[in-house]
């Protein structure tokens, strides 16, 4: 079976990843992958790609060119499926297969048009609209079914594309345990001694890129009621820049928080990271899922989150971290500062998201399940794939 993988770009965002950590599997288990880019990037899983070896073509400039170009890999590359992730790809793979006979799989790996997503003050709400009445077309005329991360995700997908539910199977995603190690003591003194970090510091990670979606601001004004409770806490922010950059320094500045905020970077040793943690922190506003929130959970790192549904999913309801309103500093702070203040239960927080872990978001679990969609998929031309219950059924 060939299949074309249609994706923005092999980066640092976890709908990469998840691909990037699917990939190695796919020709064992008799799955022959091209993997088409809108565009190249410097950095993220796209070096990784490249050296295992793998069928990655970067498409040309302009969207129209990027279409004829996919056709053509669909038609040279004799593709029984055309899998596609995120919304400029997906657009790209359904015109370009329309017609062709080949079935289309888009994974849904956020809730793209949330109301709290219109409320981003750096997104240009006429244009996000009319994406979605491109991509609500082509999602319910062009595509055979569709991959959701969480039923968060499906349910925002139904209401905001008019996809019917049956169109849509959710399969959790995955990470690869041996990726990212062992949590220890002497890893996370290592860690910390790279980092310049006091051994006896009480550390707080969040990762995610500088963007008005993952909630930064909020955590870094709870910081200072957390350094009234526990003067030797320390944030550290691991991602890249993005639209909300400056204002987190300058807040940063302003509230006389320098020292006990630190900007990372994008970090290559992100598991290391947050293996020296003692919290981890997830204030976003909203999320499909969360990939860092299923690593820090491998790691036995206790979680404090905002009160999201897809986050409860994979939480289990808070079994293994505590959870809060978004948008609100004083609540994350109350959090915070309870989990610092009680070792014993941020020892069973963490212990408990290992479990979790390694029962349902383990890199192989997940991979099963996506091969036997692809190949259930791949087998449901012309017409459409419901799910009915675990597994699907060709209309």
């Amino acid at each position: 079976m060939r299949m074309l993988c249609v994706i923005d770009g092999l980066g640092f965002g976890g709908a990469e990843r998840s691909l990037a950590e699917l990939l190695p599997d796919l020709e064992p288990n008799g799955i022959e992958p091209t993997i088409a880019c809108l565009r190249h990037r410097d950095g993220g899983v796209e070096p990784q790609v490249l050296e295992q070896g793998h069928d990655v073509r970067f498409l040309p400039s302009g969207r129209l060119a990027k279409i004829r170009a996919v056709r053509g890999m669909i038609r040279d590359t004799s593709a029984s499926l055309v899998y596609t992730s995120l919304v400029g790809a997906s657009l790209v793979g359904r015109l370009a297969a329309a017609g062709t006979g080949v079935p289309v799989l888009t994974s849904l790996v956020n809730q793209s048009y949330s109301r709290e997503r219109m409320a981003d003050p750096h997104v240009k709400t006429v244009a996000v609209r009319g994406i979605r009445l491109v991509d609500g077309w082509t999602a319910r005329h062009l595509t055979t079914h569709f991959h959701a991360i969480t039923h968060a995700v499906k349910r925002s997908a139904s209401e905001t594309l008019g996809v019917p539910p049956e169109r849509i199977t959710v399969v959790e995603r995955g990470r690869d345990p041996a990726r990212l190690g062992e949590p220890g003591a002497d890893r996370r003194l290592r860690t910390r001694r790279l980092l310049g970090l006091p051994e006896d510091a009480e550390v707080l990670v969040a990762v995610g890129r500088q963007e008005f979606q993952k909630g930064h601001r909020y955590l870094v004004e709870a910081m200072g009621a957390v350094r009234s409770a526990h003067p030797g806490a320390i944030l550290l922010l691991a991602g890249r820049d993005g639209a909300e950059s400056s204002h987190l320094r300058a807040l940063v500045r302003d509230r006389g928080l320098d020292g006990a905020v630190r900007f990372l970077g994008h970090r290559d040793d992100l598991p290391d990271v947050l293996a020296c943690a003692d919290i981890f922190v997830f204030p976003s506003l909203w999320e499909g899922l969360g990939g860092s929130v299923l690593e820090a959970m491998a790691l036995a790192v206790p979680i404090v989150a905002s009160d999201l549904e897809p986050v409860r999913e994979v939480v289990d309801d808070g079994r293994c971290a505590v959870l809060v309103p978004s948008r609100d500093p004083r609540a994350l702070a109350s959090a915070l500062a309870s989990v610092l203040d009680d070792p014993d239960r941020a020892r069973t927080l963490g212990t408990t998201g290992r479990q979790i872990f390694l029962e349902r978001f383990t890199l192989e679990h997940s991979t099963k399940r996506m091969i036997e969609m692809f190949r259930r998929v791949a087998g449901a031309r012309p017409g459409m794939a419901r799910a009915d219950g675990d597994g699907l059924e060709v209309a």
